[in-house]
């Protein structure tokens, strides 16, 4: 009889052994059949309690203690083979390396528990990070974004999961919920404990996290981003590109019902970051269908290039005006330099075929800045 069928019995017996008392009531005592349920049971109950204990010792070892950590990272492998190519791990550890410098300005914690990596073979568009700042690109996110400003925005929402601990706190959630069902059921002795704990964490990185949380690391990457030398537009780029591609992930409302998502819309996410680039240039410049403003005047509506939209080429415009905004180079003139739009050291843009030309456009940036 399994666990749930066992509860019900009791639950039946207690029923059937009741007697009414005029607002009371009294329980015969049940047969001994029905005894030796209620002690199976129990003991479910004390062995589920157990687990979860030993559940918490290995997220604790797993997500902390550094052999944990990397014998943690063997079990992702295994799931998630790496990429033999080699193909993108130049490029990997350079976007991670300047991210972690970057958190490491602001966030120092980093520096105790550095994050490791590795690109693995999946053609689907996807990273995470799961227990012990282990993280997994999938090699499908490189098709899809083409340039690291937009794939340092993707991997710092996900070292902003690492920074707050989502996934060991995320786990503890799921260890009260899942204890007697993923655990208790299927595991016997402390081993297969730890193989359950690792199968369910990887699980949960992967395919869940919280509305709240997903915020928290989109507002996390941005901070990241305007520390480092990444384009602090392409937090907003990064999601018209997936717009783009795939359209806004809206759900109606019986979906929304029945299925609620647990991730912000598509939509959401880049205007969350267009609010932010217009703060981060206090209140200056922003984009709205794929025009530029400065000042609450046109500046520019960019051309599309390469295999960037114009609405997303829009947003890196925005992100170079709102640094250059940041960090006080409004005050200089601006200038041209090989075709490209300067605001003093700062490249704003580069007339490409379809824009309007250099010279008009930087004359009419310094009547409006």
């Amino acid at each position: 009889m399994d666990v749930k069928k066992k509860i019900s019995s009791v639950v039946m017996a207690g029923m059937l052994g009741m007697s009414a008392v005029y607002g009371s009531y009294v329980l015969t005592p049940p047969p001994q059949a029905e005894a030796s349920i209620i002690g199976d049971v129990i003991g479910s109950v004390a062995n589920a309690a157990i687990a979860k204990k030993q559940a918490r010792e290995y997220i604790k070892y797993y997500n902390n203690d550094e052999k944990g950590r990397q014998e943690f990272m063997t079990k992702v492998k295994e799931q998630y083979k790496e990429d033999k190519s080699g193909l993108y791990n130049d490029r990997l550890n350079m976007i991670i390396t300047s991210l972690s410098g970057a958190i490491a300005s602001i966030d120092p914690s980093i520096n105790d528990k550095p994050y490791a990596y590795y690109v693995n073979d999946d053609e689907s568009f996807n990273a995470f990070c799961t227990l012990g700042h282990n993280m997994s690109v999938n090699k499908g996110l490189f098709s899809i974004l083409d340039n690291n400003d937009e794939i340092a925005v993707v991997l710092g929402h996900e070292m902003g999961h690492g920074q707050k601990d989502h996934p060991a706190k995320g786990m503890d959630k799921v260890i009260n919920k899942q204890a007697i069902a993923s655990i208790l059921v299927s595991a016997t002795g402390d081993t297969a404990v730890g193989n359950a704990v690792g199968s369910i964490a990887l699980n949960q990185s992967i395919a869940k996290t919280t509305k709240k949380q997903e915020w928290e690391a989109d507002n996390l990457s941005f901070d990241y981003i305007i520390h480092s030398n990444f384009n602090p537009g392409a937090t907003a780029a990064v999601w018209q590109r997936v717009i783009d591609k795939s359209g806004n992930n809206e759900q109606n409302s019986l979906g929304a019902f029945l299925d609620p998502s647990d991730h912000p819309t598509n939509l959401e996410r880049r205007d969350n970051y267009v609010n932010k680039l217009y703060e981060f240039s206090g209140n200056h410049v922003t984009v709205k269908d794929g025009t530029v403003y400065v000042n609450d005047k046109v500046f520019t509506k960019p051309a599309a290039y390469g295999s960037m939209s114009a609405a997303e080429r829009s947003y890196f415009v925005l992100g170079n005006l709102a640094a250059a905004y940041h960090n006080g180079h409004s005050k200089n003139d601006i200038t041209v330099d090989n075709g490209v739009v300067m605001m003093g050291v700062q490249p704003i843009m580069t007339a490409v075929s379809g824009d309007e030309a250099a010279d008009v456009l930087a004359k009419r940036l310094q009547e409006i800045k």
